[in-house]
């Protein structure tokens, strides 16, 4: 009897999940426990896509540039350094309460969520067409609730918004009642300008350049449900832009900045442009220190969030910490002798919100063989090659085949497979977004060829040991 063939599934949020969970990409953190809101580890397999996204980032932004360096600064930094940037009093998220169940909710979203399913409803409605929450001030936010009788996701009342704080507090010392209170970071930015005068003194760097980190960030975020985009721990890869107002045009540099952003998006990690749209802040959603500030958003399950920002701060966080460590912040240019405090162009990105972002670009469903596809590029793919001996109980295959996957492993980020049978072992492949199966089987025995399977085409060829290492070069890299 023919097994029915079964429809694609429409790509949501639970599947990507499914598969992250499956497949050891990505796990609910201290699930022995019960789990913890807002938090994941990353399995074996998601740890190295995870490192290839950040190596890929700092070869092409940072060592692949002359006009990079890089940096790691402290997660803990002197508590002053928050209150320079602005952090401790204004990092808040609008926050909304059930008044009968206490789960809090963010404002803003409750509120995006609710024009959402209104323009579902009626998508011509032209009263919402335009709507942005993001021009919202959290009065403003309240009023729009009561006006439009807005309920929690449990359906009850809500309370009217206030300033939730983002970040996380902490204390370093030994003796209780005397420990100082520090903060987990809320970005990584602030150690880049902390540290920009001992990166000045300590380098040859003249403007403009640029100081560039990949690192954790903690927020102690009010949403759950949309897996790795919106964390308490996740890691950022940010870099300061440093110029001369005078010298260079600040759009052209930000210009540059967009078109290496969605250089490095579309051709380095292989996303579909459809799936990505630049957005302009408005000026009531722009942070007041920033001239002009856009999003690289990525279509999601759950629709168009930011992927990648990137603001013109101009001379405002240099300024900050000069007013508040009391310290020179400023540059001296050696050829006029003026000195000035430069200004900032910042793009910033989560990579989370990246590896979020492979997950579902790369995913698909291949209606005709039935099977699940991670079409990851060979650059990205956590493994790019698995070598398999036919059958597991023959010694003549087995030790051929280890002794392939020895050579090959030298090269490539290779996996080892004997478990269950062949067609099992190529659908998990796919899965993982590996591009290419080996295989040693009989005929390896007889003339010294093994199959090689193409993921994306299934295509299988038959290859001579002795031409592997070229064949794997074309195709791989």
């Amino acid at each position: 009897m023919t097994k029915p063939t079964q429809a694609p599934p429409k790509i949501n949020l639970d599947i990507i999940v499914a598969l992250a969970k499956r497949r050891g990409f990505v796990f609910p953190t201290s699930a022995i426990y019960g789990g913890l809101a807002n938090s994941y580890d990353y399995g074996p397999v998601g740890v190295q896509l995870l490192k290839n996204i950040k190596d890929l980032w700092w070869k092409e932004f940072i060592t692949g540039r002359t006009d990079m360096v890089g940096l790691d600064s402290q997660i803990l930094l002197h508590p002053k350094t928050w209150e320079a940037s602005g952090h401790v009093t204004a990092f808040n998220d609008p926050l909304v309460e059930d008044i009968k169940t206490n789960k809090r909710y963010r404002a803003d979203h409750l509120i995006k969520n609710w024009v959402e399913t209104k323009l579902i409803q009626n998508p011509t409605d032209s009263a919402w067409q335009d709507f942005s929450v993001e021009n919202l001030k959290l009065a403003e936010m309240g009023t729009f609730i009561t006006e439009h009788q807005i309920l929690s996701p449990e359906g009850n009342p809500l309370s009217a918004p206030k300033a939730f704080n983002l970040l996380f507090e902490t204390a370093i010392g030994t003796v209780a009642g005397a420990k100082a209170k520090v903060y987990l970071r809320g970005e990584t930015a602030q150690g880049i300008f902390s540290n920009f005068k001992q990166v000045l003194d300590s380098t040859r760097v003249k403007l403009p350049f640029g100081i560039g980190q990949i690192g954790k960030s903690f927020r102690n975020e009010i949403t759950t449900g949309q897996f790795v985009f919106r964390t308490l721990e996740f890691e950022q890869a940010e870099i300061e832009y440093f110029f001369d107002p005078e010298a260079s045009d600040w759009q052209s540099i930000m210009t540059g900045w967009k078109d290496s952003m969605w250089q490095f998006v579309t051709t380095t990690l292989g996303i579909k442009s459809e799936n990505l749209r630049w957005r302009q802040h408005t000026d009531k959603e722009r942070s007041h220190y920033s001239q002009d500030t856009y999003d690289l958003d990525f279509n999601y399950p759950f629709g168009w969030s930011e992927l990648w920002g990137i603001a013109y701060r101009t001379d405002y966080d240099l300024k900050q910490h000069m007013q508040f460590s009391g310290e020179s912040l400023g540059y001296l240019d050696q050829n006029t002798g003026r000195k000035f405090i430069p200004h900032v162009i910042e793009p910033a990105v989560g990579i989370n919100r990246l590896f979020l972002m492979i997950l579902c670009d790369a995913y698909r469903f291949d209606e005709t063989k039935q099977r699940v596809v991670l079409e990851l590029t060979p650059k990205l793919a956590p493994y790019q090659l698995a070598v398999f001996p036919l059958v597991k109980n023959k010694p003549e295959l087995t030790t051929k085949a280890e002794s392939l996957f020895q050579m090959i492993r030298q090269n490539y980020r290779t996996i080892w497979d004997d478990r269950g049978n062949i067609g099992k072992r190529y659908l998990a492949q796919d899965e993982i977004g590996t591009p290419f199966c080996m295989t040693v089987d009989y005929q390896t025995l007889e003339d010294d060829t093994v199959t090689l399977r193409d993921r994306t085409t299934t295509e299988q060829t038959r290859v001579k040991t002795s031409e592997l290492e070229s064949k794997l070069a074309a195709m791989i890299g």
